[in-house]
């Protein structure tokens, strides 16, 4: 196999490193040769204005006084859902109540964030190749030895994502590079109920997506074999037709599918 002459950082986020370690064939197909696949959900217009909300709580208080009204709170709110159907404008407005009642209310001050609706950057080189390490975050609080990430769920399933351990190793990586200082814990916080569940991050997840990314890195540099990885999650596949593992006979990839990306290798000195 040739080895591909880089141009530009590998961009990677968690989402794409979770298709990687579900199935690294299916990852072939999404995002090396970019075959679109239907998404199962369709636009969440209440769960944006709420994030909406709850961002322009946090980055337009002054901090000068130790915590805003209910009422300024719910000005943001009425501001943001215009257009919302009537049931969404309740149902959204008990949330963001629960959520006022739950999390400001009770404290003697609201604490500043280090960041609101950010996103998350860091270049890394693993193998002789450079990646471009993104995510996205909701909020990013200091904590006394370290950083935490919370993140808004407006779903009404509390169950845990399957790829939290790689968004931990994740994050942890790109937020060390950033702040300089290591990530401890991601909370997820359901805003229908007002129920968090916490993470404490460790360094074995760390170190698991750097092996992830390492094991990448081989077959970008090689084009190695992707090889697929049969599971339950092959039932919700859409690109069982050309999957060697599915069928004996996989159809040829459609002429839409672009050509390999040149990857950037680096060399040392």
């Amino acid at each position: 196999m040739s080895l591909r002459c880089l141009t530009m950082p590998y961009p990677l986020s968690a989402t794409k490193l979770v298709t990687y370690r579900q199935c690294p064939q299916s990852y072939y197909f999404k995002y090396e040769r970019g075959l679109k696949s239907p998404s199962a959900f369709g636009s969440a217009e209440l769960g944006k204005v709420l994030h909406k909300t709850l961002a322009d709580i946090y980055l337009n208080w002054s901090y000068q006084d130790p915590k805003p009204s209910w009422e300024w709170c719910y000005a943001f709110w009425t501001l943001n859902a215009k257009g919302l159907e009537e049931s969404a404008l309740l149902e959204g407005g008990k949330i963001l109540y629960r959520y006022y009642d739950a999390f400001v209310r009770p404290h003697a001050v609201m604490k500043k964030p280090l960041g609101v609706e950010g996103k998350i950057t860091a270049e890394l080189q693993f193998d002789n190749i450079e990646f471009s390490l993104s995510g996205r975050y909701d909020r990013l609080d200091w904590l006394g030895d370290g950083l935490e990430l919370i993140d808004y769920k407006t779903t009404k399933s509390e169950t845990v994502p399957d790829s939290i351990d790689v968004q931990l190793g994740l994050y942890y990586l790109a937020l060390e590079r950033t702040y300089q200082r290591s990530l401890k814990r991601l909370t997820l916080l359901y805003l229908r109920s007002g129920k968090c569940v916490s993470f404490d991050v460790t360094q074995a997840q760390r170190e698991d997506v750097r092996s992830l990314i390492s094991d990448l890195a081989t077959k970008l540099r090689a084009d190695a074999e992707w090889k697929p990885n049969e599971g339950g999650h092959c039932d919700r596949c859409t690109y069982q037709k050309y999957c060697t593992a599915k069928t004996c006979e996989p159809e040829p990839l459609p002429e839409e599918a672009r050509d390999l990306r040149q990857v950037q290798l680096t060399l040392e000195i």
